[in-house]
């Protein structure tokens, strides 16, 4: 029986020759990560060890493949606290004072720009088709099509080492792009869920406790902003304080799960928001925060190898054998067209209104394509929770969610790559 640990190595040595192929196409290294977690996955090497057996390939109980996946699905979460940790260290308050109106201003449209342009499209495809797709449908896609993500963004930006008015306009956008994605969430799944379990409406379960909870995530974050804060005045070394760090990160994720049992209330916290408050708090507190965070940066790349590896693997290919693949691409399809067009008409409404840079005006739009880890977080909570009243349901919002996130990461990468060097934001020696 292979070991867990041959098939880690497997997967981060083949996205390692990836990332290599990817140099010569002039591609960003995570849309050969993601290209690796498909080549990995379940139904391309799984399918060596269970027989065959395309249609059974994504379960965990009969793959071992696909249970290696399910076990390893901490590193995606602890993947996507570092990167929420990490863009919480770039909101430094000079930057904010610069750029802080603004931003808020860009994050609000581009978000509801996505949401509404995917509720449209949405919205004719039930007009035809309203056996098949329901309002539950459309209001949760429309929701989650708000989401971007921040970890391929990222780590385009890191690869090609871009500086200027769009990226620093881009990176605290992303990060709060993710608060606004909950918060619409939170609120258009509530009515979704209403309407497929037949639950009455709940002032208290749809408005507020998503925001109690969301202020809930704020707080923690700070909490734990200042204890690391104050924790780096008695421990000196680089290494001590990296690990406060990392302590910190591993509390919020702790805390996130542990604040959705019954006895502390079935609050859905962020630890997302509590992640990326904690970095901005931390940062902002300590001037020597930067050389902590150099350090944190060393010690990443594996993780978040690991995290687009594991994104890949998730895609369940199983749907395009499956009845339903007819209404299933149309939903997929209008999602993917409906959100590209929201998010830069969104963003460009915001730039112009706000007055930014001709570059930040005509190119934002294009680097916020990319969606995965908040994303999928969100469709698997979706899915999960209508999966006791209506799993075709649910399966079909996980799907059409991977789906898209796969197709998405593999263009979006190099779309923001593309807008980055046309803005004039990377350096020829790094293209």
């Amino acid at each position: 029986m292979p070991s867990i640990f041959l098939y880690v190595a497997i997967a981060l040595f083949v996205a390692l020759l990836s990332s290599r192929l990817m140099r010569l196409v002039k591609l960003p290294n995570v849309t050969g990560y993601l290209l690796t977690g498909i080549i990995v996955g379940p139904f391309v090497l799984g399918l060596a060890f269970n027989g065959g057996d395309f249609l059974s390939a994504g379960d965990p109980a009969q793959s071992q493949v696909a249970g290696f996946i399910d076990r390893l699905g901490w590193i995606s979460e602890l993947a996507l606290g570092f990167i929420a940790f990490t863009i919480g260290s770039s909101f430094r308050l000079d930057t904010i004072k610069k750029v802080g109106k603004k931003i808020i201003v860009i994050t609000i449209l581009e978000a509801l720009g996505a949401s509404i342009f995917v509720f449209l499209g949405l919205m004719i495809a039930h007009f035809i088709w309203s056996d098949n797709i329901g309002w539950e449908i459309v209001l949760t896609l429309s929701a989650i099509a708000s989401a971007t993500a921040p970890a391929a963004t990222l780590m385009v930006i890191r690869q090609y080492k871009a500086k200027g008015p769009l990226v620093d306009t881009l990176l605290p956008v992303v990060a709060l792009d993710d608060a606004a994605a909950l918060i619409l969430f939170a609120i258009l799944f509530s009515i979704a869920k209403t309407m497929v379990v037949g639950t009455p409406f709940s002032i208290y379960e749809t408005i507020a406790k998503p925001i109690i909870a969301i202020l809930m995530s704020l707080g923690i974050g700070a909490l734990f902003g200042g204890a690391i804060a104050l924790a780096s005045k008695f421990f000196k070394s680089r290494a001590n304080r990296t690990i406060w760090c990392i302590f910190s990160i591993c509390a919020c994720i702790g805390l996130y799960h542990l604040f959705q049992q019954s006895y502390c209330g079935e609050f859905e916290l962020s630890s997302l928001l509590m992640c990326m408050m904690a970095g901005a708090l931390y940062v902002n507190l300590r001037k020597d925060a930067l050389a902590t965070m150099e350090v944190i940066d060393k010690i990443t790349p594996v993780v978040f190898m690991l995290f687009f590896v594991l994104s890949g693997a998730t895609l369940n290919l199983s749907i395009f054998a499956g009845e339903g693949v007819l209404f299933f691409v149309i939903v997929a399809l209008f999602y993917l067209l409906f959100r590209v067009v929201g998010k830069w008409m969104g963003a460009f409404a915001g730039t112009s209104i706000t007055k930014c840079e001709p570059q930040v005006r005509k190119y934002l739009g294009i680097t916020l394509i990319p969606q995965a880890g908040v994303a999928i977080g969100l469709a698997t909570s979706a899915g999960k929770s209508l999966s006791t009243v209506n799993p075709e349901i649910g399966g079909l919002i996980v799907a059409v969610i991977l789906t898209s996130t796969i197709v998405y990461e593999l263009i979006g990468p190099g779309l923001t790559k593309v807008a980055l060097m046309k803005a004039g934001e990377i350096e020829r020696g790094a293209q």
